[in-house]
């Protein structure tokens, strides 16, 4: 909690326009006392409207992400998995991706992420019901979720073909790189609600969601209803991941590396990795968004940033091949 309040006043007044600790630390306490220190003054616009609504977001992706990583992780019992497993960043990229296309505002193009995400996961759901084949539920839905996002990458493949390549394509493409420098004060609240709505019901079925990664049956002896509890976790993660992939693009990799990070440090105990696994999350995220600003001219996409650590991260997982994660 230090090192991410430490970094979040770092992250304030660090930027192309730098505030120092006392001129930050005075506006700060000004704005807690709802005191107005003057309507020309450029470092409270800053702060206020610019970098704090960035930062908030920040953290709130980061947490949501890791939060459906470690969830999916433990129902699954698969290291591998991440929030995007069952189809919902394809099917948000391709909601974005036409509302681009389409020429709507970037509130609906959220929203069209929005409704996408949940639609691809829905599909996913519906398919596995359908199929209903006798074995491992939980492979019958990770090979439906890979059928869903292939087929909502195909429909993001015909909208870029069908773009315009000099205006609408470099817009889309942009998009799906994933970026938090267009975050208004005006979706912080819609975000953070969507958000704390699917983290709350995770938070409080710790315990449970922890009998059931040890197995289904096992979960059943003790008289917990797994289909109830496989079916919270999944909407609860699909609509942090929806509503992360709507404000801020594709971001990649978060709910891959930081619930591993989170069980090196605390071990497999989901009481534990879940709050574990959402403040590294805010933490990886803050700070990797704050490096995207300030170590580049150019402000270099989070969906890269995120990338290039989580690659080589998967490969030295690859190479350690530890098994008992769970």
């Amino acid at each position: 909690m230090l090192s991410l309040f430490i970094l979040t006043l770092f992250a304030l007044g660090m930027g192309r326009y730098p505030i120092s600790i006392v001129k930050l630390g005075s506006l700060l306490w000004h704005h807690a006392l709802n005191r107005d220190m003057g309507v020309n003054d450029p470092s409270e616009f800053v702060i206020f409207r610019l970098r704090m609504p960035r930062i908030v977001v920040a953290m709130l992706v980061g947490m949501a992400l890791s939060g459906a990583g470690a969830s999916y992780q433990c129902i699954f019992r698969n290291p591998m998995v991440d929030p995007s497993l069952l189809g919902v960043t394809s099917g948000a990229a391709f909601g974005a991706s036409l509302a681009i296309l389409l020429s709507m505002s970037i509130v609906l193009i959220q929203v069209w992420a929005f409704i996408c995400g949940l639609a691809a996961v829905l599909a996913t759901m519906l398919i596995a019901k359908a199929v209903r084949k006798m074995g491992d539920r939980s492979m019958t839905l990770i090979l439906c979720g890979i059928v869903t996002g292939t087929l909502f990458t195909a429909f993001l493949s015909l909208v870029k073909y069908a773009a315009d390549p000099n205006s609408k394509l470099p817009a889309i493409t942009y998009w799906l790189m994933g970026s938090l420098a267009s975050v208004s004060p005006a979706e912080v609240n819609i975000v953070a609600l969507c958000i704390l709505a699917g983290i709350l019901p995770l938070f409080f079925l710790r315990w449970q969601i922890n009998v059931l990664s040890a197995g289904e049956e096992e979960a059943q002896s003790m008289g917990i209803l797994t289909g109830r509890i496989r079916g919270i976790i999944i909407a609860s993660s699909t609509l942090m991941t929806a509503s992360v992939v709507s404000v801020s693009g594709m971001i990649g990799w978060v709910g891959l590396v930081v619930p591993h990070l989170a069980r090196m440090l605390v071990g497999p105990n989901f009481t534990i990795l879940f709050p574990t696994s959402l403040l590294l999350g805010a933490l990886f995220m803050l700070t990797v968004d704050t490096l995207a600003r300030l170590v580049f001219p150019i402000e270099i996409p989070i969906g890269i940033l995120t990338a290039i650590v989580g690659a080589p991260f998967f490969v030295f997982l690859l190479f350690r091949g530890k098994r008992g994660w769970a």
